[in-house]
């Protein structure tokens, strides 16, 4: 793909459902490139706004900064040539720093700037990390709102203000009241991106406050159901939304919630479920028991059959 702007690609993640692919593990744990490219083609061909590459689903927590640039390198080289590759960037800010740069270097499209590693920070510490990290990037820049780095209002504002490569904010929290604020006074300055885990289930309610698409971690094992329900949403068909959600999604939650970290877990299972199995998750986390498993199939089924 051509160079983009950063206000191009924020267009054009905007546009519709983003695809967070899976990081696929031989049993060894050990990165398994050709098995992630050859997936990444797959996906490839349905149609998503947007590619994040190594992000949580693709367990960027559990990747050396070497094997992030080999994925991100791997995605860009696989996507349709119309696909905006978002990388990954994280830990504390000089790392973040370098990840910014390889991603540059991998001709990624873009950069998700996940939270700090391990401590906790308040306002001015993450504004600050925020800002030296679009510094050393012209790519755009999204932040992600969640856990150690949950930002207010009036820090986003001004972070949209100093830094021109700032294009997106996602959201993994979930507070309605926070995420008012920032839509309100920001409008759309900043393209507004659904994070929390399963985004499904609050997309409908976050769409009236500005968050025009999500990351679709089940758009890995159920690409079609994944952008019915995405179009469902955009058209405002509340009763096939909520039947959607009481079908599959909801029911989904139930085994993702049964032990944490399953939301990735989770993934990686319904990828074994339709015959494109992706590896064992890399600890800290742990896969899914023989049970859940054999619930999880047998919801995939059913909705794979409609």
């Amino acid at each position: 793909m051509p160079h983009l702007s950063p206000s191009e690609v924020a267009r054009r993640l905007a546009s519709g459902l983003l695809s967070f692919p899976v990081t696929h593990f031989r049993q060894d744990l050990s990165l398994d490139e050709s098995a992630y490219r050859e997936n990444i083609r797959w996906l490839g061909g349905y149609g998503a706004a947007g590619l994040f590459a190594a992000g949580g689903t693709g367990e960027f927590f559990s990747l050396t900064p070497a094997e992030v640039e080999r994925a991100v390198t791997a995605a860009v080289e696989e996507v349709p040539r119309d696909l905006p590759v978002i990388a990954p960037a994280g830990y504390g800010t000089a790392t973040a720093v370098e990840m910014a740069r390889a991603a540059e270097r991998s001709g990624a499209h873009g950069l998700l700037l996940l939270p700090p590693y391990l401590t906790e920070a308040d306002q001015e510490g993450l504004a600050a990390h925020v800002r030296r990290v679009c510094a050393a990037t012209d790519l755009g820049v999204i932040i992600y709102s969640r856990a150690n780095a949950i930002f207010t209002d009036t820090t986003v504002a001004r972070l949209a203000e100093d830094c021109p490569n700032l294009i997106g904010f996602k959201d993994g929290v979930g507070d309605i009241e926070r995420m008012t604020r920032i839509y309100s006074r920001l409008g759309d300055r900043l393209t507004y991106i659904g994070g929390l885990p399963t985004a499904e289930t609050f997309a409908l309610p976050y769409l009236e406050m500005g968050v025009s698409t999500y990351s679709s971690a089940m758009f890995n094992f159920v690409p079609e159901f994944a952008l019915r329900f995405y179009d469902a949403v955009q058209r405002r068909d509340r009763n096939t939304v909520y039947r959607y959600l009481n079908e599959f999604v909801l029911p989904y939650c139930e085994i993702r919630d049964r032990r944490a970290g399953y939301a990735v877990s989770i993934v990686k299972a319904g990828m074994r479920v339709i015959g494109r199995p992706a590896g064992p998750v890399r600890t800290p986390l742990v896969d899914l028991d023989e049970t859940e498993q054999a619930m999880l199939d047998d919801l995939v089924r059913r909705i794979s059959e409609e």
